[in-house]
């Protein structure tokens, strides 16, 4: 063997084991390779995997928003922002789902119809969307309610108006009856049918039928003949409050419209309108009671009632504070018991009640109250336990302070 042969010998030896560790390293760097691509791989896979559970949730959570603009019993009770969200996710999701795409057209079609909006103009513009939608259903409600109420209004207006058909029906019914009864009394009087409707004739025509002896016929009669000429004058319904009104206050001083809130004050105004009416046709009245002593009846009833209302004003005005209260009962104990009723004690009452903040009308009616009263209160206490008697005056110019100014003549 020769010394070169050895040399090389070992060198092949030396470049196979080489060989060998790198084709071993090169394994190792392979698998390790392949184990980082299968690694990386399988990241992928479970991100993309991730990205795609994330997604299938969330057009799960789209579409079931959606779900509901299909119907029409959610557009009459959706709200501006349900449907503002419900068009921001169809937008959102109409490239990508084939029923997002149908919401899309859906939502498009009835906020048009609805709200005279197109979706397309709006993009997506939510807040606009919503406020645009707001403002015209805002718009809507406000007509629809208007309607309603009008609506009620009518139905209200023909139900009364039913109603008073129906009461008419059955007034003319009880008429027909009535006029049947009476019917003897009526031809006599010559009363026509409506006339009943006159509650104070048809009791007359009433009494008439009932009466038994001939003065009560006669008085009977005497009382239909009144009604009748009323009747002619005033009307079946008689006076209203306003013609009272105008009538006693032209006539009496003091009487406001506190005192026509007052159904006695009233009935006596109306008395005392009919007894002049009669007296001013020729009627006598009764033996019982002449149309003069009817009519000053109904005015000491007037004054009466004056005098109540106007005491209380004087309290009311005077009751508030009460340095005032004991200011006017000095002022007042000033005036002596010979003088009361004077025409000096009137002018300091007056004083102390414009003092007090009473106004014009309401020192008028007090004034006229204590024009009525004939005796100082201490000295009606000290009178014992007899009835107190009204005062009257028939002579001169006490006449008129005393009556009102439109009485009958007497």
């Amino acid at each position: 063997m020769s010394e070169s042969d050895g040399i090389d010998d070992f060198f092949d030896n030396g470049m196979r084991q080489s060989l060998m560790i790198a084709s071993r390293i090169a394994e190792t760097l392979a698998r390790r390779r392949q184990e980082a691509q299968r690694q990386q791989e399988h990241l992928d896979s479970q991100a993309a995997h991730e990205a795609q559970t994330r997604l299938s949730a969330e057009r799960s959570s789209a579409l079931a928003v959606l779900a509901p603009v299909q119907k029409e019993e959610w557009w009459d009770k959706a709200q501006p922002a349900d449907i503002a969200a419900a068009h921001a996710v169809a937008e959102g999701w109409k490239d990508h789902d084939p029923t997002a795409l149908e919401a899309s057209a859906k939502i498009r079609e009835e906020v048009l119809a609805r709200y005279g909006i197109d979706t397309h103009d709006v993009g997506t513009d939510t807040a606009y969307l919503e406020s645009g939608i707001e403002t015209i259903a805002t718009g809507k409600a406000r007509q629809d309610e208007l309607a309603r109420s009008q609506e009620e209004a009518r139905k209200a207006a023909a139900e009364h108006e039913k109603a008073m058909q129906l009461i008419a029906a059955a007034q003319s019914e009880e008429l027909r009856t009535q006029a049947t009864k009476l019917a003897p009394e009526m031809e006599r009087h010559q009363v026509p049918v409506e006339y009943l409707a006159n509650p104070e004739l048809a009791q007359a025509l009433q009494r008439a039928h009932n009466a038994k002896t001939p003065k009560a016929a006669a008085a009977a009669d005497s009382e239909i003949k009144e009604r009748l000429f009323l009747i002619g004058k005033d009307g079946i319904n008689g006076p209203d409050i306003e013609q009272l009104r105008k009538e006693t206050t032209a006539n009496l001083s003091g009487a406001g419209d506190m005192h026509f809130r007052d159904p006695v004050f009233v009935k006596a105004a109306k008395e005392m309108h009919e007894a002049k009416l009669l007296a001013e046709g020729g009627f006598i009245g009764s033996p019982s009671a002449s149309m003069e002593q009817r009519y000053e009846r109904a005015e000491k009833e007037l004054f009466a009632r004056l005098e109540g209302v106007g005491r209380e004003i004087e309290e009311r005005v005077t009751g508030n504070d009460s340095s005032q209260l004991k200011d006017q009962a000095l002022k007042t104990e000033t005036a002596s018991a010979t003088g009361y009723g004077s025409a000096e004690h009137h002018a300091k009452f007056a004083e102390s009640l414009e003092e007090t903040g009473a106004s014009e009308a309401q020192i008028r009616g007090r004034l006229t109250a204590a024009r009525s009263e004939g005796t100082h209160p201490s000295a009606a206490v000290t009178m014992g336990k007899g009835a107190a008697k009204a005062r009257k005056s028939r002579a001169g110019a006490a006449v008129g302070a005393e009556r009102s100014k439109g009485g009958p003549s007497r």
